[in-house]
């Protein structure tokens, strides 16, 4: 009988997993079923950008499978049970709440990715937009085109999807006043270099900046804080970091203590062997102990080892052990403008520095080569795209696998 493989969300990081390992492994062997909510694929990296009311290409996913030997099935994930090696599924065919089915798996790769987190911050889910998902992108979007010239914007949130959608916002409705807030310092962890150009780019954009103001409630004109009082606002988006979604913290797999699937070396579970976790969804240690942040940028070298060290399990061959490390950040600032922050592999800023145009250039190209991947789950990049792709190490999905 063939070997069954389910892969749970097709994210950038399960969708990279199915296609490698429909690459790697003879479909007379095994059985790959890759599992997502959404029937079309969602470049959550372009998700400020569609929030400002740009129309991203459709990417149906049974499209992008087809003849690759990877059976797409459009459903949400209600459990799953490790024990018993299924996963419990509500077909998109079954009503209101689905036609409930049960699939059972010899390996699980789990890629159900992260959503926002609203930190226990009353008025958040009643009050507050989100861009960490299709869904919510497009409620922010229909939202922006109702404030009129002259209305406020609040981005909470002073990581990199926080700047990317204030600074989004403020070039695609040059007429709405956009701030930024954070708990600490807006971008505190670049460069100095990185952060003078972001302070200009924020003057640029006539973007106000509130740094060191902790959120302590969100209401429908504003939000409170605990230092600098209250912040008036028509539209609040909540960017302030990502959670798990809770279904691998109540199985009997070891979770961290944020819900996150722990991993070893080679992407699999340290409780249950034939379980896999990649994305978002996964703990794991990067170069120097520290565990991989949320990221795109880290999803996919997470796919790239694991289909692989999974590959070479079912194959009898060898697998190889190694610690996925960065290379740089790359921030868009709108259409126009970003910064590609050079790091060490365990993430600290250096002082190689490229803003402006061609930063703006190096990102897009990324975003580009990453969405052609997916597209194309059972291909080799072309030799032009992969010459191409090297000219642009200091993008933030250029990350090396440290032996």
């Amino acid at each position: 009988m063939k070997h069954r493989i389910v892969v749970l969300g097709a994210g950038y990081a399960g969708a990279i997993t199915a296609g490698r390992l429909a690459r790697r492994l003879h479909h007379d062997d095994v059985e790959i079923t890759l599992v997502n909510g959404d029937a079309e694929f969602v470049e959550r990296i372009r998700l400020h950008q569609l929030a400002c009311g740009q129309d991203l290409p459709r990417r149906p996913l049974a499209g992008i499978y087809a003849g690759t030997g990877v059976l797409f099935r459009t459903a949400r994930v209600i459990s799953v049970d490790v024990d018993r090696k299924t996963v419990a599924l509500a077909d998109e065919d079954g009503g209101e709440h689905g036609r409930e089915t049960t699939v059972g798996y010899d390996t699980l790769v789990y890629a159900l990715g992260s959503t926002a987190a609203d930190h226990g911050v009353p008025g958040v889910a009643e009050h507050a937009h989100s861009v960490s998902g299709k869904q919510g992108a497009l409620r922010l979007r229909a939202r922006l085109g109702e404030v009129e010239a002259g209305g406020t914007v609040l981005v909470a949130g002073g990581g990199l999807t926080g700047i990317e959608a204030a600074t989004e916002i403020a070039e695609a409705h040059p007429g709405l006043k956009v701030a930024i807030a954070a708990r600490g310092g807006v971008g505190d962890w670049l460069s100095d270099k990185a952060r003078r150009h972001l302070s200009g780019t924020f003057d640029r954009l006539g973007i106000t900046v509130h740094e060191h103001a902790d959120i302590t409630r969100v209401g429908a004109d504003g939000v409170v804080t605990a230092t600098a009082g209250t912040i008036p606002a028509q539209v609040t988006v909540w960017t302030a970091g990502f959670t798990v979604h809770p279904i691998a913290a109540a199985t009997a797999l070891e979770v961290s203590d944020t819900g996150r699937i722990v991993v070893d070396g080679t992407m699999r579970s340290v409780s249950h062997p034939d379980v896999y976790a990649v994305g978002d969804a996964a703990f794991a240690e990067g170069v120097g102990g520290k565990p991989l942040r949320m990221s795109c940028a880290a999803a996919t070298p997470m796919a790239w080892h694991a289909a692989d060290a999974l590959a070479a399990r079912l194959t009898g061959r060898k697998v190889s052990a190694t610690r996925i490390g960065y290379a740089s950040q790359c921030i868009s600032l709108g259409r126009r403008d970003a910064i590609v922050q050079r790091v060490t592999p365990d993430d600290r800023p250096t002082s190689t520095v490229i803003t402006g145009r061609t930063g703006a250039r190096i990102k897009e190209l990324i975003c580009s080569a990453t969405t052609w991947s997916i597209a194309h789950p059972t291909m080799m990049v072309p030799s032009r795209r992969r010459r191409l792709a090297a000219t642009a190490e200091a993008g933030e999905a250029q990350l090396r696998l440290t032996p």
